[in-house]
């Protein structure tokens, strides 16, 4: 999942992304070298970290 798509899903733009995503421990894997390689997130560590923002 790249992060448009992260962005997206979550209802929050990209530049949020990119600056609370490791914060949040999500982390991206970059593709590529230089100032315009994309960033990919495993949905798997997505979808556990959006499991653990449910409200009990």
């Amino acid at each position: 999942m790249d992060t448009s798509e992260l962005a997206a899903m979550i209802n929050m733009p990209e530049s949020w992304v990119y600056r609370e995503a490791r914060k949040l421990g999500l982390k991206g894997y970059k593709l590529g070298r230089g100032r315009n390689a994309k960033v990919q997130y495993k949905r798997s560590d997505v979808f556990r970290w959006l499991e653990q923002q449910k409200l009990h």
